[in-house]
């Protein structure tokens, strides 16, 4: 009789410092990608960008590593959530865009994703009202971040981020997708809950490595696959956000590893230093 050997959810210290690279290269793509955002810019620039940064720190994007997917990073706008396919439209005044991108650099994964309101004069409301989606959308990372560097078990992640979300007015947190376990493969065990559940979660302790995701709407949280077979859209058709971080725990402490700087920024506002795995 063969026994299965399950493989562990948590690295190693050697295991987490080979993860610094490819965070990098996913954090300067980010940078690429808005860096090109304007009013007049197609998606598919956005992406050309964000490719040629990963290319430049040496790794490669593993998005197109998905069945079926052919691009670097996914571009969705307005409506749509996540997973929106590059393509020729031309970004317009007032869009909201969310970039999720990723790089794979000797066999180790990044994946992070931001969120960017194109400026409009003329609307002045609309884009407040989705600069502030973004916004708390964004503090909701954070504080699930946060949360992490404290907390016994890895969902109460979601407990942090869906307090912090109503205590900023009505938005809804999708339910049908969540973050995930990071590390030889870009999708991995466990999944990290981006709202309350009654289950505990793994023990967060050191060698855990997770992408922190939350997808936050205007509206209502059902969604329906457009007919690429990939955009995932709001079925109301109100706007939507997404930020996403690829975090590791360790014995110092955590590490953001597809921000520049650690974290620390984002952090600083709980009086947490971010500690580079050694």
């Amino acid at each position: 009789m063969t026994v299965a050997l399950r493989r562990s959810i948590y690295k190693t210290p050697a295991q987490m410092r080979l993860m610094l690279a490819p965070g990098l290269a996913t954090a300067a793509s980010l940078v690429a990608a808005r860096n090109a955002m304007r009013v007049g810019a197609t998606t598919l620039e956005l992406d050309a960008a964000a490719e040629a940064a990963i290319v430049a720190h040496g790794g490669k994007p593993n998005f197109k590593l998905e069945q079926g997917y052919f691009h670097t990073v996914c571009a969705s706008v307005n409506d749509d959530v996540v997973h929106g396919i590059p393509n020729g439209r031309v970004l317009g005044a007032g869009d909201i865009v969310s970039i999720d991108s990723g790089a794979i650099l000797d066999g180790w994964n990044g994946d992070a994703a931001f969120t960017f309101v194109l400026p409009d004069p003329s609307r002045p409301e609309l884009v407040a009202e989705r600069e502030e989606l973004s916004r708390v959308t964004e503090q909701s990372l954070w504080h699930g971040i946060a949360r992490l560097n404290v907390a016994r078990h890895l969902n109460e992640v979601g407990d942090a981020i869906e307090d912090y979300i109503e205590s900023q007015g009505t938005y809804g947190i999708l339910t049908d997708y969540v973050g995930h376990g990071i590390g030889k493969s870009m999708h991995e065990a466990p999944p990290v809950f981006n709202y309350r559940v009654r289950q505990k979660g793994p023990d967060v302790k050191p060698g855990l490595v997770v992408a922190i995701e939350p997808m936050v709407v205007l509206g209502d949280i059902e969604t329906y696959t457009r007919d690429d077979d990939w955009t995932v859209a709001t079925s109301d058709g109100k706007a939507a956000a997404h930020w996403e971080h690829s975090v590791a725990v360790h014995k110092d402490g955590i590490w953001v590893l597809t921000a520049e700087d650690g974290g620390a920024a984002g952090l600083a506002q709980f009086g947490i230093t971010p500690v580079p795995p050694a």
